[in-house]
């Protein structure tokens, strides 16, 4: 199974850049991975929320294959413990999906096209990150995760 990020627009802030690198160095040496950053919106500011919602929608769906099986980083999805979310992982991974596809939304969120086409919904948090925090926050989640599930000593429970 493949693992992928998509995230709009690229992470501007240098420290969460960094924090992001080497979390995308380690996920790796685990399970095939991939963060792909689909551009910001040209004249984004001439788009009321919707539509600025319904044009990122479309460059989300552009990067699922019918195969992909999609769930969106999404502030009222279901909230796990890191032991959950390995245990979600796994479960993936042994169902025989071949991409399991996460997205974090633009600023507005998701466009009514993206919940329909999603199996679900994941919250981080019940607290509020910037976009570009929650992808270092996903990262790490990520790696943390898979630790776990090869019983490595990062997650201390």
């Amino acid at each position: 199974m493949k693992i992928s990020l998509l995230v709009i627009g690229k992470t501007d802030e240098a420290y969460l850049q960094k924090g992001l690198e080497i979390f995308l160095k380690r996920v790796p040496h685990y399970i095939q991975f991939e963060m792909k950053v689909i551009p910001d919106i040209k004249n984004a500011k001439n788009l009321s929320e919707d539509q600025q919602k319904e044009r990122e929608g479309e460059l989300i769906l552009q990067q699922i294959l019918p195969s992909d099986e999609l769930f969106l980083l999404d502030e009222n999805g279901i909230e796990a413990s890191s032991v959950d979310f390995a245990r979600f992982l796994e479960k993936k991974m042994l169902s025989g999906i071949k991409r399991l596809v996460f997205v974090v939304g633009g600023p507005y969120g998701f466009s009514g096209n993206i919940y329909s086409r999603a199996s679900g919904k994941i919250s981080l948090s019940r607290m509020t990150f910037s976009h570009q925090m929650v992808r270092l926050i996903f990262a790490e989640q990520l790696y943390r995760a898979l630790t776990i599930l090869k019983g490595e000593p990062y997650h201390h429970q």
